[in-house]
């Protein structure tokens, strides 16, 4: 018989996606789902999503008692993790999406999630983290590690295939969302930096977020509009294409789990650039197969950038290097069979 089971988070996200295709491909599971409906998008909608939180745990467990799934499994330790938590479920998977999942630092209900992250991790059968970086928050707060499986989901490296371009300028690319901790305000003053030093360039950037018309003014105010391409949400089977256009891979956040953004990068032969912080020092070394940048650096950027795409030797074995690393560690038909075969050995137990 099927096994069946509960996802809690945001369906719509490339990573859930990547997450339950997994799942059923690899695991043959039925997948039925579970969110929040209000948006965060004003003050008065965070207060109604608050109410609906307050909710959740009777909702989940009505369906648990309805649709009956052997095991449920929920992604960031410090909201749908907790309600799996309290689910009742037998076999509970949780996984922690950022570095800590404690975001942001200072804030007044810091305390409050780290609460509810132990008792995530202490009800949870298997907790994943998608790599190393995350397992350091883990030990410190005293979680046992023989339920924690590092590993990521991988990307599909059929679609997302190396390039072989030979482009002749900067054709640089950003897919994080828009929204202020990912810096994109950084990386458009930096190639302001380069259009003032009369080097020619183009930069994609794809999504969208809070920031978006923000953005736009920016790019327009530095007098580099049409320089800058704004694709907006993009199917992310669009995305491949995208990155193979392209020869510089950026992305500024100031804090970082795993990011499959640079795993999809990698694999499309894009040299990546990335901010200098913990989640991207794991994959990437200075000036061997990337840039590592200081946060709202944006002199540095822009002097790295010229760098990258002056050094064509160093920027093309980078490339070949960081293709291999993904096809040997990040090969999502190899790592969401480990992920599978890890549920089903939970759930015969």
């Amino acid at each position: 018989m099927k096994r069946k089971i509960l996802f809690l988070g945001e369906s719509y996200r490339a990573d859930a996606i990547t997450w339950m295709k997994g799942l059923k491909e690899f695991g043959d599971f039925e997948i039925i789902t579970w969110e929040l409906q209000t948006p965060s998008n004003s003050k008065l909608n965070r207060l109604k999503r608050i109410a609906e939180y307050g909710f959740a745990p009777l909702a989940i467990r009505k369906i648990i008692r309805q649709q009956k799934p052997d095991m449920v499994i929920a992604e960031r330790t410090t909201s749908y993790g907790f309600l799996a938590a309290l689910s009742g479920s037998k076999t509970i998977a949780v996984a922690q999406q950022g570095r800590t999942d404690l975001w942001p630092e200072g804030s007044v209900l810091y305390p409050f999630k780290k609460f509810i992250q132990k008792y995530a991790f202490k009800k949870a059968h298997l907790i994943h983290a998608w790599g190393p970086v995350m397992t350091i928050s883990m030990r410190e707060i005293g979680v046992d590690m023989s339920k924690v499986l590092v590993i990521p989901k991988g990307i599909d490296l059929s679609l997302f295939a190396p390039s072989t371009n030979n482009l002749t300028k900067i054709e640089a690319i950003v897919t994080r969302s828009l929204q202020p901790e990912y810096r994109h305000d950084s990386i458009i003053k930096a190639f302001a930096v380069l259009h003032q030093k009369g080097i020619d360039f183009s930069l994609t950037i794809v999504g969208d977020g809070t920031r978006l018309q923000f953005l736009k003014d920016l790019a327009k105010e530095l007098n580099i509009e049409n320089k800058v391409i704004f694709t907006g949400r993009i199917p992310n089977t669009e995305l491949p294409k995208l990155l193979q256009q392209s020869n510089i891979y950026i992305s500024m956040p100031i804090t970082e789990g795993v990011s499959a953004s640079l795993f999809e990068a990698m694999a499309c032969n894009c040299y990546p650039v990335v901010s200098d912080i913990p989640g991207n020092q794991s994959w990437i070394k200075h000036r061997e197969n990337g840039q590592l940048i200081e946060i709202d650096n944006i002199e540095m950027l822009a002097e790295e950038l010229i760098w990258s795409f002056q050094n064509v030797e160093s920027r093309n074995e980078a490339i070949l290097r960081n293709r291999k690393f993904v096809e040997e560690n990040a090969n999502y038909d190899i790592n969401m069979k480990v992920i599978a075969d890890k549920y089903h050995e939970l759930l015969s137990k």
